[in-house]
């Protein structure tokens, strides 16, 4: 009988024990093997007590080592037991398709080979910030971009958003080995922001809390300080809107036109937020 393996990606959320679902536990304690990738040891110790065979991939970080060389090396590691025959599961921090390169490639080149493979949400550090931060992206409307990706390539920001900068710590950094960036290199980052917003402008250093017992931290600064701000890999910039939104008075006029009797306004403009708490 020919048995063909499989593989399932599964976040296992910010918090320990906490945002775990239903169905990413099954798949975890029906799963012929499960591969770890957290950085918190705890999490591993939690998911050993779901399943027997349970195998960190952490060790393939080096500090020499790209970044991109260890994805590649998790891909292979997770696709080397699906070849066999195995039910893989592979559960990653938080969402396992945000800021996860590994569980893309890895289903993309088992579906290439023809396994089945699917992925499983879990909750994210964006899902944290919302809940946190008190933000709702409905209200002014949310830009996401990873830090270094924002300086290296031009980008159109609208101030009248939030602007959300993911692992602000490596900004700047273009090796994929290191884990922070000096002040010089978020100098950069803080001169570019600076052509949209004031330096005297309020954001907010943000991490999600990992552990029940742990802190949200939500700190705010002013942008001319972020250079030298304590910034960690995991550190996500929050920068509120700074200014209102512009309404498109040419495209109302065409809607208006389109439907004389609705004239009410589904989107009022609203005043941008003193500050987040």
């Amino acid at each position: 009988m020919d048995v063909r393996g499989s593989l399932v990606c599964v976040g296992t959320g910010m918090m320990l024990g906490a945002h775990l679902g239903p169905r990413a536990r099954r798949h975890i304690e029906h799963a012929d093997v499960v591969f770890v990738a957290v950085s918190d040891p705890l999490v591993e110790l939690w998911l050993q007590q779901m399943h027997p065979d349970v195998r960190s991939l952490q060790p393939l970080y080096a500090e020499d080592r790209s970044r991109r060389d260890t994805y590649e090396a998790m891909v292979d590691a997770l696709l080397t037991e699906v070849r066999a025959g195995r039910h893989v599961v592979g559960a990653f921090y938080g969402h396992p398709g945000v800021f996860a390169r590994a569980p893309h490639a890895a289903i993309a080149q088992a579906r290439a080979e023809g396994f089945d493979a699917v992925m499983e949400p879990g909750i994210s550090a964006e899902d944290c910030l919302y809940a946190d931060l008190g933000i709702d992206p409905g209200t002014f409307g949310c830009q996401h971009y990873e830090a270094s990706q924002f300086m290296l390539f031009q980008r159109r920001i609208d101030p009248s958003a939030y602007l959300i900068l993911w692992q602000v710590g490596l900004a700047g950094d273009r090796s994929l080995r290191r884990t922070h960036t000096s002040p010089a290199e978020r100098q950069l980052l803080v001169d570019l922001l600076a052509t949209d917003y004031p330096l005297d402008h309020e954001v907010i250093a943000y991490e999600a809390a990992t552990l029940p017992i742990s802190q949200v931290r939500r700190e705010h600064l002013i942008l001319a300080t972020l250079a030298h701000a304590r910034l960690e890999p995991h550190t996500t910039l929050v920068v509120p809107p700074c200014r209102p939104l512009q309404p498109n008075l040419a495209l109302r006029e065409k809607l208006a036109a389109l439907d004389p009797g609705n004239t009410a306004s589904a989107h009022p403009a609203v005043a941008i937020p003193s500050a987040l708490t």
